[in-house]
Order: structure tokens, then sequence, then C-alpha cells
């Protein structure tokens, strides 16, 4: 008799199990905490809506396919999310196909990428799928030879009686299994940490074959019947207009299809106003836009410099803040009294995200629907987008979700994706977009610059007592722009007992947005980078004085996330690997170190860098210990998101910056935004510090230390501090 009982659900997890056509098993399990976002509400929705590919199919050949949730763009979650399930099913991996998912929220819950939120998301309802799978199996197997399922075991994709020594194969139990009443998913049991055979192992992505040998799997190498090919072109100057252009002209030449006009909207995240060139082939609507000629009625914007928001923040610097985020004690008095104040003044660039793959999206419309082929973060932020912009309904759009050659933040906008939208609609045919590099590099969505005037107090003791910053940031004159935000509880706040922060804002007319740790990248590079130059005043190891600072006992309200015995954990472990205190160094060569704590990460990285007097810098090694969670579910792919968040940072700390001039970003390829090459990239060792605490993702923390542990090394190397980035305008160059 089987003990599965049809529990009823909770209302806030749903559950499917079912025959495929031709004979097999699905099982589809989410929670709607995970779909909060969702565009079509789970709430209201039935068991019965849901399609049977959901998740996890088994035939009754015993092939299994899993199906991957969420948008992949190098972090790895196409491989992460669908271990969890086979782990849970108790396959063997080399046993399973992995299937991407289409954007589909009603189907699959919430599907997006970005803030590190995959693996905490579906920690807990990618093991339950595999969970309810097995037990389903279980049950059927107890059924066939009439035994209590507690006599039962699964092994490799087979259930077994060990009293009786037989097995059967999950093909043969599917049949069986897809009739069975299906248990509520909280009360499948799970697999203990110690059992896991696929978890915690170092497993190779998915597509990693497809890749290298040049399967079609990016965004840029999607074809569909009678696909022509689309260039758009806007204003140089953010949200500029066209006046005029000679779109006739282009008409005539050689395999122009058409060109027209696009009026486009105000939402810089949107449709702007360009022109639009279809051709037969990329080369010929590219080859076309050389003959452009367009007046552009350029706005406000074409009034905004970099040398112009560099003087506002300067003036700013002498006023009072604007807004104050944060006010604990009396830092004024506190300041006086202290033994030695430290006043410093550092700004950060606009920074652009230079993923491989440019821009891109291939939209078919017919018969009033919209099929999109989208390289994007956010598909359901892709189908409101594109459903506002076209004036048609949601549910009469397809997404279909490929893989990113990059991200980073920059495809959570949805900006190329609503232009492909509106060219195919206007055209009548299937087009793919395709944006030139110096299109992605001049009409990004960029990581917001910054500018933060510093004061800090610590007493005869050596003692943190007072912290004061005045935050320029960018925004509309009340509110900060997307991303260009700083936290009252952002750290250091709580930890020291006089401590004010405020803020003042430069309007301008740029469209920013999440890059790689967003906030975070910027602040961190602040925050730590002060920190040294405390500890430095105080006469203290820059270590220890980070570790006395999060010893002090917290004050005021607010928690702002970061735990302090986490902090510790992670800095005494990187101070251990690196040789921290211990390490004999040569003249010239420092060591620095930063943390850092964000989405629900907790990281701390030591660089070892050489200076010359010429200022070449030579990062040595850079050692990284980091903090999330329970479980490292891939090691591989861990160690990949950390090393590839070091070598990022590193390229961009030394070399990027995004300008303006007259409106116009003064960057256009990476010949004058440089990205990090392989003769300066370091050996980058990772450690990982396990704790009790919820598994978490990977793909961000990691990037906030690095920059300042840099700076900071190269302030022990040098005794010169770094305020401004990038360094190359410092003079400093790799070396």
């Amino acid at each position: 008799m089987s003990s599965v009982q049809n529990t009823a659900m909770d209302r806030r997890t749903f559950l499917r199990a079912g025959a495929l056509a031709g004979g097999g098993l699905f099982v589809a399990v989410y929670s709607l905490d995970a779909a909060t976002n969702a565009l079509t509400s789970i709430e209201s929705a039935r068991a019965t809506d849901f399609s049977p590919n959901a998740f996890l199919r088994i035939s009754t050949t015993g092939a299994v396919t899993i199906i991957a949730k969420n948008p992949e763009a190098g972090q790895g979650i196409k491989t992460t999310l669908p271990m969890l399930i086979a782990e849970e099913l108790d396959v063997d991996w080399k046993d399973v196909t992995v299937e991407q998912a289409i954007g589909d929220s009603a189907k699959y819950g919430f599907q997006f990428l970005g803030g590190s939120g995959a693996t905490p998301s579906n920690w807990m309802e990618m093991r339950r799928v595999g969970a309810v799978g097995r037990q389903l199996l279980i049950a059927a197997a107890a059924q066939t030879w009439n035994v209590p399922e507690s006599e039962c075991a699964t092994a490799s994709s087979r259930v077994h009686h060990r009293a009786t020594e037989r097995s059967l194969s999950y093909g043969e139990l599917v049949e069986r299994a897809a009739t069975l009443p299906v248990p509520a998913p909280t009360t499948v049991k799970l697999k203990d940490a110690a059992d896991y055979k696929i978890v915690g192992k170092r497993t190779s992505n998915v597509d990693n074959r497809a890749i290298i040998t040049g399967k079609p799997l990016f965004g840029i190498d999607v074809k569909v019947p009678g696909m022509r090919y689309a260039i758009f072109v806007k204003c140089p100057v953010f949200g500029g207009k066209v006046a005029s252009a000679n779109v006739e002209q282009l008409r005539a030449l050689p395999g122009v299809k058409n060109a027209f006009v696009v009026d486009g909207g105000t939402n810089l995240g949107g449709l702007l106003g360009g022109v639009a060139i279809v051709g037969d082939t990329w080369w010929a609507a590219n080859k076309a836009r050389q003959q452009l000629r367009v007046q552009w009625n350029e706005g406000a914007t074409a009034q905004h410099s970099s040398v112009g928001f560099a003087a506002q923040a300067s003036a700013f610097a002498t006023q009072p803040w604007a807004t104050a985020l944060r006010q604990d004690g009396d830092v004024a008095t506190a300041l006086g009294g202290a033994a030695k104040t430290v006043e410093a003044s550092y700004a950060y660039p606009f920074l652009h995200h230079a993923t491989m793959e440019p821009m891109n999206c291939t939209a078919r419309f017919q018969d009033g629907k919209l099929e999109l082929w989208a390289p994007t973060q956010d598909p359901e932020g892709a189908r409101r987008a594109a459903a506002t912009t076209l004036g048609i309904a949601p549910t009469d759009i397809t997404v279909n979700m490929v893989r990113m050659g990059g991200a980073f933040g920059r495809r959570y906008a949805n900006d190329f994706v609503v232009e492909a939208a509106w060219i195919a609609k206007t055209t009548g045919v299937p087009v793919k977009l395709l944006w030139t590099r110096e299109d992605d590099t001049q009409h990004g969505v960029y990581r917001p610059g910054g500018f933060h005037h510093l004061k800090g107090g610590v007493d005869a003791e050596g003692k943190l007592v007072a912290w004061q910053d005045h935050f320029v940031t960018f925004g509309d004159g009340a509110r900060p722009s997307m991303n260009a935000n700083l936290s009252g509880t952002e750290f250091p706040a709580r930890f020291i007992p006089n401590f004010a922060v405020g803020q003042s804002i430069i309007p301008f007319g740029m469209p920013t947005g999440p890059l790689r740790a967003p906030g975070s990248n910027a602040i961190a590079f602040v925050i730590q980078s002060f920190i040294d130059e405390l500890a430095h005043a105080a006469g203290k190891d820059p270590l220890q004085f980070r570790l006395d600072l999060l010893s002090q006992p917290l004050i005021g309200t607010g928690q702002g996330g970061t735990d302090p015995a986490r902090v510790k954990g992670v800095l005494e472990l990187v101070a251990e690997k690196s040789g921290w205190g211990t390490r004999k160094l040569p003249a010239g060569t420092g060591l620095g170190i930063a943390f850092h704590y964000s989405h629900r990460g907790y990281f701390a990285e030591v660089v070892e860098a050489r200076v010359t007097a010429n200022k070449a810098v030579k990062v040595n090694r850079v050692w990284v210990a980091g903090d999330v969670g329970s479980q490292i579910i891939n090691p591989s792919g861990a160690e990949q998101q950390v090393q590839g968040s070091v070598l990022d940072g590193l390229g961009g700390g030394m070399h990027q910056e995004i300008t303006l001039e007259r409106g116009r970003v003064a960057q256009a390829n990476f010949h004058n935004y440089q990205l990090l090459r392989l003769p300066n990239a370091p050996p980058v060792d990772v450690h990982f510090r396990i704790t009790e605490n919820s598994p978490t993702g990977m793909g961000e923390p990691a990037f906030p230390p690095i920059v300042p542990a840099l700076c900071n090394a190269i302030f022990a190397a040098t005794g010169q501090r770094v305020r401004s980035l990038p360094l190359a305008k410092s003079g400093y160059r790799w070396g």
C-alpha cells in the first residue's frame, strides 16, 4: 500500500505530476515566493494549468530531461539548478539532458538573472522537484512489488528492494508513477548533505561542448525563416529626436529593404527616437548606415559633460548636503576631540558593461502576435516592455530565452528588445537587430559615477570614533538615478558611535542601471580605501583595525545586513591563506586588504602588487575568502565566478571609465575602453568558509572588494593613496 498521500498543498506552493504524451512522467513544483514579480499571478492559477514539460521529464526509456528555468549568461545557473533536481531524483549526472526553458512565469515561476538571487530563490524548490519525483517512483515500485515504501531505496535511476534483490529502472516505473497521488513538496524527505553525489562535485557547464564547437546557442546565432537584419541608429545625445533623415535615399541602396524614422518616447530604457535600416544582410544595412544623413534635436542633455559634473561635485563639497541619510551621535564634536582626523575626497566614474556579445534580439510579428528570441536577464520584463511599446496584450508575446554572451546587469534593461519588436511590427517581416560595438558602448545603461567627501577621526587608542560622508550622486534633482543611491545602513553605519551621511544630487539625462554587484562595486572602493587611511592614521595594522571595528557593539537602528561574525570569518581566513603579517615582501611590493558584504555574500580579498617608480603595476597574486553559506553546489563554477569577478574588477579599476562630452559618450570601442589582457591576469586563489547559513549566489559579491584591495596594496608599496578611478588617470599602468 502506498504511503504517498494526496496532501493539500498550502497556498504558497503548487505541484503537478502526470503522464507525458507517449508515456512518461513530468513533475513541476515552485513557490509563489519565487515568483512575486511574475507577469501572471500564480495565486489564481490551477495546478492543472501547468504544461507537462515544466522542470522534469522522465520517459519510458528512462531518459531524464531537466528544464533550466532561469536565464543563462555565463554564470552557470543552467547547470547549477538542474544539479539540485538531479541530486534529489537520484540519477547519474551523465544521464541527464538539460534544456533551456522559455520565458513563462506562469509555468516556471520567477525567471530572472541578477542579484545573485537564483540559488537562494530556488535552493529548496528545485530540490523538492527531484525529491517528489523520487518519492513517486519509490511509491510506484512499492505498489508493483507489494512491499512497504520504507523497504525501497534509489540509486542511479533505479529503485531497489534490497531484501529480495529486485530493482526496476525509472523508465519501467514512470507510467505507474504518473497515476499516483502527489505528496506536498514540503513533506518529502530531502537528502542529507553527506549523501550528495552531484551537489558539491566539480561539474562542467552543460553548454561547454556546444560552445567550443561553435554550435548556435547565443542570441547572435538565432536565425528564423524569412529573417532580415536591422540596424537602429539613435541620437548620440541620450533622448535626442530625429529632425530629418535621408531615409528615401537609403531605401534605394543595394540590399536595403526598408529605412524609416522612429519617433520613440522619453524612457531612456525603452524605445527612443532614431532611424531603422533593414537589409537582406547585416553588412548591407550597416553599409547603408554610412550614408545616413540625419539632423538631430539633441535636447538639454547636450549641455552635460564629465568635466562639468566634477566641477559641480567640488562645489557641493563646500556646502551642506541636500538630504541627510543617517545621523548617529555628534560627529562635529567627536571630530573636534579626535586625536587624529583624516579628510579625503573620492571619485569613481560611470562604467559600461562591455559584454563580449553586443546587444541583439530577433523578433517576428505575425497575426497580431509577437515572438522574441531575446538574450535578456529579465524575460518577463521584456514581455511587459514589448507589450507596452506595441500596444498588444502580454499574452500575445512569446519570449524564447537564448544564452547571453555576458550580461553583468546590462541585459536587465530591455531597450534592444523593444527596438527589435518595433522594427518587426513596422516592416511585417522577422528581423534580427544587432548593435555594433560602438552602439553598445555609446548607448549603454551605465554604472553610475559618484563623489564622496569624507572626514574621519580616531582617538588616542586608535579607535575609530567619527565618520562623515557627503555623497554627491546623479539623478533628477530630487531622487538618485537607478543604482546611484547610498543606503543609510551601509557599512560602517552602526559600527561607529558618531556617524553621519548625507547626499546631494547632480541632475543629468543619462540612463543608469545595475553592473555586477550594483552599488556595492563603487561604494566598497570608497569605504574600504578610507578605512585603510584611518588605520594608517591610527598606526594600526589594516587587518586588525577592521577586526577591531567589527568588534564594536552595534548602535542605532536599522540592520544594514552586515553580520560582523561572518565578516571576521572571511577576514581571518584570507589573512591565513595570504600570510598576512608574516609574508616577506621585497621593496616596492605591498599587500592590500578589503572586504564587503553584498547580495547575501561575504567576501574578503588580499592583493599582492609590485609598483615601479614609473607607476607600472604588477599584481602578483590575489587571495579570496568567501562565505556564501552551507553548500557550494558546483565548486568548479563557483571558483570560476569568483576568479572572473576579480579579473573583471582589476580591468575596470585600471582603465575603464565612461565620460561625457556635449552629452555624448566619448568612448567607442575596446581601444579606449580597455579590458584586462591575459598577461596582466594574476593567479586568484579562492577559498570558501562553510557556515550554517542558507546557500546563496556567487556572481556578484566577490566583485566589490578587489579594487580597494588593489588600491590599498599600491599604498602599502608606495605610500601613495589612490582616491580616483580609474588608476590610469593617476598615471598607473600594467607592467
